[in-house]
């Protein structure tokens, strides 16, 4: 039993009302409990955070880097302890909540490495005796809102980079996985000066929007639903906040006549179904070739069937529960409209009989690319095979809806590659792998509605996170 509390200037602060956690693969078992804050453990922690900001830049990016090793260390020795809380608190089966664990070390590892890096660049000058040149200055203080999909590498991608470029941050984790952020953070926070790393938990409506609105919040980075995010957008571009968002995706796999279907079988599998589907990155959409369509829907019926669902903290269980009842509610919704318009679903369909969460892995085949199931995010264990009859076709099928994340094309021909490369509105391409994935020194981010055209993770993070600063020294 987990009892989180928001962390806010090196200390536990806790508030009067609370709330029940539940697993999601045991509706009635309650995990843990977590606070209720609004605006003003928001404004503590926000507090805190200017107060500390300070002495954080001039620590300067060596002994910033020093400090984030130290805590990369702590979190690897728990590694296992944070993989089976995420497991019990969303439903990601353990193999995978250990891989995010593991993702979340390697992250801030990344970025501890990051203080030893030069920052900046020298500009001639049309004065011979005068130095010109460029560095970076951060922001301030960060607000930070992250999803329940990812409680570890998320949080870390967005705190790790804020803090090595001389940040303080506020973060609240969504509330359906905030016992794991809390427990990552409770881990480290000391190491850091009381103020740099501040955790509120509470809902998005309350604590969210207060941090949001917060006049002391320079920067917000925010991945969640396009609906919250485009309202993030408006609030800080009426105030002239810095503001990164990444949002919805409908990421589609193209599979060409030459594709290895094995290979693109088990790819496409792991893309949509792990997690049950409940990633931004997840494929949902697979545009398969006239040639191979037959053959590929065929091969990944059978696969999709052989799944093992079932007890995510089990490590033999590939697909767990979705995170709650009104998410479950929300996918299966979808899986009726569909059946209601005429597709069946070659397997899967329907909700399983067991206690917690489950939706059996489904495929519906013969998908217009104008259905709802073809335009909107899911966010399940749903996947819907589109058929094309040329490559401009899949093109044009993939580029015809509103979001732009990720997309994948199988195919042995390299020219087809390239095509793809160049034709696809989406901001990661990628071949013969599956749609998410992305490696953490990578730049990540969308096109269209999926992105607010920034970019997160690798070096991209630093145009984000700091400001340039242009300076000129003339010799007197």
């Amino acid at each position: 039993m987990i009892e989180a509390q928001n962390l806010i200037g090196g200390q536990e602060v806790t508030t009067s009302q609370r709330m029940e956690v539940f697993s999601p693969s045991r509706p009635d078992e309650v995990i843990g409990h977590i606070p209720q804050s609004i605006g003003v453990e928001v404004d503590l922690a926000v507090q805190a955070a200017r107060d500390a900001l300070r002495a954080w830049k001039q620590l300067g990016p060596m002994g910033r880097s020093s400090l984030m090793f130290q805590a990369a260390a702590i979190l690897e020795q728990r590694v296992d302890e944070l993989a089976q809380l995420a497991s019990q608190e969303m439903g990601k089966p353990i193999g995978e909540a250990r891989g995010e664990a593991l993702r979340a070390v390697a992250i801030l590892r990344y970025y501890a490495g990051q203080g030893a890096y030069p920052v900046g660049d020298v500009i001639p000058a049309a004065n011979a005796t005068t130095l010109q040149y460029t560095t970076r200055e951060p922001l301030g203080v960060v607000g930070i809102i992250t999803p329940w999909n990812f409680p570890l590498a998320i949080p870390m991608w967005k705190v790790a980079p804020a803090l090595i470029y001389g940040n303080t941050v506020v973060i609240k984790p969504a509330e359906l996985s905030s016992l794991t952020a809390y427990r990552m953070f409770s881990l480290i926070q000391g190491l850091f000066p009381p103020g740099v790393l501040n955790v509120v938990i509470g809902r998005g409506a309350e604590a969210g929007a207060a941090l949001v609105q917060h006049p002391g919040i320079r920067g917000i980075s925010f991945t969640g639903s396009s609906q919250v995010g485009q309202g993030i957008a408006r609030a800080a571009a009426d105030r002239g906040v810095k503001y990164q968002l990444e949002m919805g995706g409908k990421n589609a796999v193209i599979v060409a006549d030459d594709a290895n279907i094995e290979q693109a079988v088990e790819l496409v599998v792991s893309g949509a179904m792990r997690s049950a589907g409940q990633k931004c990155t997840a494929t949902s959409r697979v545009i398969v070739l006239d040639g191979i369509h037959h053959a590929f829907r065929e091969a990944l019926t059978k696969r999709v069937k052989s799944l093992a669902v079932g007890d995510p903290l089990d490590a033999n269980t590939y697909l767990g529960p979705v995170v709650s009842a009104s998410q479950q509610k929300r996918v299966y919704t979808f899986i009726e409209h569909a059946q209601r318009e005429g597709y069946a679903a070659v397997t899967g369909g329907q909700l399983l009989d067991r206690p917690g969460y489950f939706i059996a892995p489904t495929v519906f085949d013969e998908v217009r690319p104008d259905a709802e199931i073809a335009q909107e995010e899911v966010f399940g264990p749903v996947v819907a095979i589109i058929p094309a009859a040329t490559l401009d076709e899949a093109i044009t099928i993939t580029n015809g809806v509103r979001y732009g994340l990720s997309a994948s094309v199988f195919t042995r021909n390299l020219t087809t590659a390239l095509k793809m490369v160049d034709e696809l509105e989406v901001g990661m391409v990628r071949v013969n792998e599956e749609t998410a994935g992305v490696e953490y020194q990578a730049p990540f981010g969308g096109m269209k509605a999926s992105s607010s055209h920034s970019r997160e993770q690798g070096l991209a993070a630093r145009e984000f996170y700091t400001e340039t600063k242009t300076v000129a020294i003339r010799a007197m």
